[in-house]
């Protein structure tokens, strides 16, 4: 069946996970640490992240966990601070995040919206970072409908969020490619009968994404001349 609409993870594939999320990681730690740089370094150490790089590890926890995931992780690291209070700080920190654009969004998009294609976003992350993220860049409007796994659609690996896409812009999910950078995402697009495209602006390797990808490209821009040889 042809493909009418493209579901986009959000890190690591609109936005280009290393680039982006390596101040997000330092200024977290060094802000739940008080500047305290040996005791950021170890909450570094908790969710995968090198303070001295600036890098996250293949397993790392932020690289496709929802928010309170992170935080239930990091909780009884930082006892004077309330749960809610520190997914305050995730999410307050997760929102200023300067974006990386894993390729020139605007014309990227413009370009599948004039094709026909319906699109969305499925991120792990919380819906109002989500929406900043894309209005920070100017892509809030290319998007038909943007869920987090806060707006009530579950959270992936879980197909929710895709199905819910797909009624929501009246495609089969057989006709709807979901593209991602991590195995949630491709095991979510599996799991709801969905074309799944890995992209390399991760941290995943081809490898890793291979055995649940019908194809891996190097990143979205890769996407157009795809489906029009498929």
């Amino acid at each position: 069946m042809p493909i009418d609409a493209i579901l986009f993870d959000k890190d690591g594939t609109l936005f280009d996970f290393a680039n982006t999320w390596g101040a997000f990681g330092r200024n977290l730690v060094l802000r739940l640490a008080d500047g305290d740089h040996a005791r950021a370094a170890e909450l570094g150490r908790v969710i995968g992240f090198d303070l001295e790089t600036a890098t996250y590890a293949e397993d790392s926890i932020v690289i496709a966990a929802t928010v309170e995931e992170i935080a239930e992780v990091l909780i009884e690291y930082v006892s004077a601070m309330s749960l809610e209070e520190l997914l305050d700080v995730l999410n307050s920190e997760a929102a200023a995040a300067p974006q990386a654009q894993a390729v020139p969004l605007v014309p990227f998009l413009d370009g599948l919206r004039q094709a026909g294609f319906k699109l969305g976003v499925a991120t792990n992350d919380s819906e109002m970072p989500a929406l900043q993220h894309l209005a920070s860049v100017g892509i809030r409007e290319h998007f038909d409908f943007v869920a987090g796994y806060d707006s009530g659609h579950g959270f992936k690996p879980g197909p929710g969020q895709l199905l819910a896409f797909a009624t929501h812009v009246g495609v089969d999910p057989e006709q709807v490619a979901m593209v991602g950078d991590s195995l949630h995402d491709l095991q979510a697009g599996r799991a709801a009968g969905m074309t799944t495209i890995g992209v390399l602006t991760g941290i995943a390797p081809a490898e890793a994404l291979a055995p649940m990808a019908d194809v891996v490209l190097p990143d979205i821009g890769h996407i157009p001349g795809w489906l029009a040889k498929n």
